[in-house]
């Protein structure tokens, strides 16, 4: 029983899956709907200050390291295509950015996104936690409603 709250907190910690992954995964292992939703929203809320706070000094130190440094730099060009909803909404932005339920919009890119554009980090935190919660309650209509349905 154990093992699949590992396996559910791991994939919500994973950037590009995080919380949608880990809900998806919950409902295919039987995990229920609540303790499912506490466990993978609590740990991609373990994210965002990682994110915040650390993402920046922990690219800086990769970056002195050639091919990495290339591969930070496309990253983070990919990254700020998406800065235009974030410009135009400001913290809102953010919010909606890791509220929609698609692979690339979860609290990784959000907060990565707050990092690199300057933001305040308590209110890009509190604009993601708002987002992972919306995301959170579409996942789990989606994984428990939805695909329960198609899946059995």
């Amino acid at each position: 029983m154990t093992g699949k709250y590992i396996v559910i907190f791991a994939i919500s910690l994973m950037p590009i899956l995080e919380l949608r992954g880990g809900l998806i995964a919950a409902s295919l292992m039987d995990v229920p709907i609540w303790q499912a939703f506490l466990v993978c929203i609590g740990a991609n809320i373990l994210i965002i200050p990682f994110v915040l706070f650390f993402v920046e000094t922990l690219l800086a130190i990769l970056s002195k390291i050639d091919f990495l440094r290339i591969l930070i730099e496309k990253f983070k060009e990919k990254t700020l295509k998406k800065k235009d909803t974030i410009e135009k909404y400001g913290y809102l932005g953010i919010m909606l950015f890791v509220a929609v339920p698609v692979p690339g919009s979860g609290a990784w890119t959000g907060c990565l996104l707050a990092v690199l554009l300057g933001l305040d980090k308590k209110k890009s935190f509190l604009a993601a936690l708002g987002g992972l919660f919306i995301a959170g309650v579409v996942m789990l209509i989606f994984s428990y409603g939805i695909l329960k349905g198609i899946v059995g």
